[in-house]
């Protein structure tokens, strides 16, 4: 069975005829030490705050069996390991159809109103999410005047916490809803109209950052650590 934060993806499952339902990553209706195995792919790094990230690593936790195993991948800032590029940087130019990715400029939200909605277990959530972004680990840029940068697709990162820019596709666009005209990178005149752009937030995890936040669970035993193409990923062991 599986579960998401997005009714429309779990339609999605229904249509395919898999098992799911919509749920919040911090609170699944599962009940506690009933499941073999977890699986979280690509779901930790959205969450805004180490706390946070580490609590969605106990839920999943909660769930298991003793003996029990979970996998978990998050995207990584090293893009480029041990001298060679993960898949998201060889496939900037593997299509000639593919479309120019664009970076808009920064959020021109502040922090404080990027955060999830602001009920009693959050009121210190933007305080924090300063704090976390003060923290230069990897290589990581600080965040300049609280504004989130915003990541340009296809390359290398050089802040842990940032806004990637997600085009809406194949989408219809009432009359009166205006459309965003920027400029083509790369030295182009030639001006683009552009369908609406969302942006999503991620925290990408430095080397060992996955595994330290699992070893300090005394619930959970770190079985296996490794990297894989541009993804932290780690594999534990209910106790």
């Amino acid at each position: 069975v599986g579960c998401d934060r997005s009714k429309n993806l779990v339609n999605i499952c229904g249509e395919k005829h898999f098992q799911a339902f919509v749920c919040d990553a911090l609170s699944v209706p599962i009940r506690s030490g009933s499941c073999d195995a977890c699986i979280s792919i690509a779901v930790i790094h959205h969450f805004s705050t180490a706390e946070r990230r580490l609590a969605t690593i106990r839920e999943l936790a909660r769930l298991l069996r003793p003996g029990g195993t979970a996998l978990i991948y998050v995207w990584a800032m090293e893009q480029e390991y041990k001298n060679q590029k993960s898949k998201y940087l060889k496939e900037k130019n593997s299509s000639k159809n593919e479309e120019k990715e664009m970076n808009i400029g920064t959020a021109q939200r502040p922090l404080s109103d990027q955060g999830p909605d602001n009920s009693s277990q959050d009121s210190a959530w933007s305080d924090q999410l300063l704090n976390d972004l003060k923290d230069e680990g990897c290589g990581a840029k600080p965040v300049a005047d609280f504004r989130l940068p915003v990541h340009t697709n296809r390359t290398s990162f050089h802040s842990q916490d940032l806004l990637v820019p997600w085009h809406l596709k194949g989408g219809t666009k009432k009359k009166e809803e205006s459309i965003n005209t920027v400029l083509v990178p790369g030295g182009s005149k030639e001006l683009q109209e552009l369908s609406p752009v969302f942006h999503r937030y991620y925290h990408v995890f430095c080397e060992g950052e996955l595994e330290e936040a699992c070893r300090s669970l005394d619930c959970v035993r770190v079985q296996k650590s490794y990297y894989d193409q541009g993804n932290w990923c780690v594999i534990l062991e209910k106790l």
